[in-house]
């Protein structure tokens, strides 16, 4: 299989070790894979608190993107909140990415502000507390992702079945509500598939690195 450039991005209150288990996997089949830290989050210098917005959160992100050769494709995995990240670097750098992962992830949609889907469950945005993490005011406020950018870019949606955080039916509502296509589920997977079910992962991000160039 051709090498792909795998960026992974971390939810909420977690940082870039949370893919341990899964960078190893991917490099031993020959992939690239760059792990990061979003602002305030894992060993990142600067405190969550002074986070402002989604933008500023997923810097790391954007800054990785914008460094992105003209003709690279990179494939993007979002764990949990990262899936906003996600929708900010498809939204900014459509042309730069082959598919997107939401592994039990927040997935967005065009049609509503980007904190519309946080504010369907209260429960859910009540687990994920903590100063700043959820960014729901200020994700209120901002433009709507676009179908013209954040549209484009083929999605890919992880289930993960047993998940407490984000139930698998709100995982399904999120996948209804933006009519996502591409759909893949973990049979058993908690919230933290990364380290109950890796190899069962690798394998969906293996299928995503065949299925989209």
């Amino acid at each position: 299989m051709e090498q792909r450039h795998f960026v992974l991005v971390h939810g909420a209150c977690h940082g870039a070790w949370c893919w341990y288990k899964i960078q190893p996997l991917l490099e031993a089949a020959g992939h690239r894979v760059t792990v990061l830290d979003m602002a305030g989050a894992g060993v990142h210098r600067k405190a969550i608190q002074e986070v402002k917005s989604l933008e500023e959160y997923s810097e790391p992100l954007l800054k990785t993107m914008a460094c992105v050769g003209p003709n690279e494709k990179v494939i993007l995995v979002g764990h949990s909140f990262g899936g906003m990240s996600l929708a900010l670097a498809m939204e900014k750098f459509p042309h730069n990415i082959s598919a997107s992962v939401f592994l039990t992830a927040l997935a967005p949609d065009t049609h509503h502000h980007p904190s519309y889907v946080s504010e369907q469950d209260l429960a859910l945005g009540k687990s994920l507390v903590r100063p700043g993490s959820l960014l729901v005011e200020e994700l209120a406020k901002a433009e709507k992702f676009t179908e013209e950018n954040y549209g484009s870019v083929k999605k890919v949606y992880v289930i993960c079945g047993e998940d407490k955080t984000i139930p698998k039916h709100f995982q399904k509502w999120m996948i209804q509500n933006y009519g996502i296509q591409n759909v893949m589920e973990i049979e058993g997977a908690d919230h933290m598939p990364m380290f109950s079910k890796p190899l069962q992962v690798l394998q969906c991000l293996l299928q995503v690195a065949h299925n989209f160039t």
